[in-house]
């Protein structure tokens, strides 16, 4: 049924809720390929300006660093569960380079928790996952994290 499903990840407990339930349709589905993405926000500006840009630019290496190092624990978790699991990291604007991966890539499903490290403001979906809904096309999964139920 699905051939490459995509799971965005941010490190948090709160987007971590997803993961459970990707390995059961991985599994039940025969699922080839589980890609988890993490995406790293570029560094401000003002950054630079405050700490200068070569340790601004090292800030954000050991920042892309601890993203694959942290996708890589997962996937390992995962990978007796499902099929074969990939690992991407990449910069940017969540929502954005999520949209753009899944187009690219021939993603058939995201599947992403409604919140993760923003928390839950005062909306009852997050909004990165807000933006994925309103602009991907495609099959989407959202589960809200325990504590998140509203």
């Amino acid at each position: 049924m699905y051939e490459k499903i995509l799971v965005t990840l941010d490190g948090s407990r709160q987007s971590e809720c997803i993961i459970d339930h990707v390995r059961v349709l991985a599994r039940s589905c025969e699922t080839p390929q589980v890609i988890l993405l993490r995406v790293v926000e570029p560094y401000l500006p003002s950054l630079a300006s405050e700490i200068g840009d070569t340790q601004a630019a090292e800030l954000q290496k050991n920042e892309f660093r601890a993203a694959e190092e942290y996708l890589s624990y997962v996937a390992d978790t995962m990978r007796t569960h499902c099929g074969g699991v990939e690992t991407v990291v990449l910069e940017g604007h969540s929502a954005h380079e999520i949209l753009e991966y899944a187009d690219s890539n021939g993603v058939d499903l995201i599947a992403m928790s409604t919140h993760g490290k923003s928390g839950i403001l005062r909306w009852a979906v997050g909004s990165v996952t807000r933006h994925v809904m309103d602009h991907w096309a495609g099959p989407l999964l959202t589960v809200p994290p325990a504590g998140c139920r509203l």
